[in-house]
């Protein structure tokens, strides 16, 4: 039976594909012949993925704990997938650079709205037990959101104002990193040390995510809006979906974090400490870090406000 056209228009681009490359197609059809079919479960390694679950105590609702973290990597890695996109745009596409931060936004909103998962999804009494082997680990610990925060704005913009304005304009790289506000997040509140969870940190990650930071000094979403012709730096798409990425990420991404905190670390006599540690009534409500990637465009009345009303409002609902 001789071959439809369309099956030999294929073979001819890819004889043309291989040739381009001094391979030979007839080798490449012949290994095709002999592999197997491809299954889903073997595709997105199914087995592996269901069995990286292991929880460290029998509390039925650690798994759970643990589940919804490991969505959440994906998710962030979902994220950097697209800020890796956006590094490698030219100055003047901003039609993908619209689309992909629409993508962002896209992940971050799935995120918040399945976060109830984490505030109302374990039973308390189960939680305030089992995590108790889980010390001194802490989400705080998780580089990809770091990440993140680097891929979206300059570095300047991660460290606390007083501290940005003390180093100058002619700070270096070292000195930024060595500033940045989430060190703050895990010191203790009386001896101002650092925790355990921020120096394993540290020792893990520092030096991975200066490099980072280089490679993304240039690279990151506002650096490459400034370089965006003046009128497409004033699009209304463009300038919603920034909001939209500083909203997300810097209020109600952590507004969720210290929603659950609330309902779990803290009662009538006393407020518990996180697991690594870390200060978190400080840390976590937007108007204490007031940590804004893209500052120009809001009004000063906007960061003014920053934060405000969103802490009341999930200490009211709980």
């Amino acid at each position: 039976m001789p071959l439809e056209p369309q099956v030999l228009e294929q073979l001819k681009k890819l004889e043309e594909k291989y040739s381009a490359l001094g391979q030979d197609l007839a080798a490449y059809l012949e290994g095709l012949y002999h592999s197997d079919f491809l299954n889903y479960w073997d595709y997105i390694h199914l087995d592996t993925l269901l069995s990286l679950q292991t929880p460290r105590t029998t509390f039925p609702d650690e798994k759970i704990f643990i589940l919804y973290h490991q969505i959440t990597e994906l998710y962030f890695k979902l994220c950097l997938n697209e800020y890796e996109q956006i590094g490698n745009l030219p100055d003047d596409a901003l039609p993908e650079l619209i689309m992909r931060i629409t993508r962002i936004n896209r992940y971050f909103e799935n995120l918040i709205d399945s976060f109830d998962v984490m505030v109302d999804g374990m039973d308390p009494k189960e939680f305030l037990q089992f995590r108790m082997s889980l010390m001194p680990a802490s989400g705080f610990q998780s580089v990809q959101f770091r990440m993140i925060e680097i891929c979206s704005t300059d570095l300047k913009n991660l460290i606390d104002k007083e501290k940005r304005n003390a180093l100058g304009l002619t700070a270096g790289h070292d000195e930024m990193m060595g500033c940045i506000y989430w060190k703050e997040g895990a010191t203790e509140v009386d001896s101002g040390t650092k925790t355990l969870t921020l120096l394993q940190f540290e020792e893990k990650y520092a030096d991975m995510l200066s490099a980072f930071a280089l490679k993304y000094k240039d690279r990151n979403v506002w650096s490459l809006v400034q370089r965006l012709p003046a009128a497409d730096q004033e699009n209304p798409k463009l300038l919603r979906q920034l909001k939209l990425l500083d909203s997300n990420v810097n209020v109600n991404w952590p507004l969720m974090h210290f929603k659950s905190a609330v309902r779990y670390l803290k009662n009538e006599k006393d407020t518990l400490a996180a697991t690594g540690g870390t200060n978190w009534q400080q840390y976590l409500p937007p108007k204490f870090q007031k940590r804004i990637f893209f500052p120009s465009i809001w009004t000063e009345q906007e960061i003014d406000d920053w934060g405000k009303g969103w802490v009341e409002k999930v200490l009211s609902d709980l």
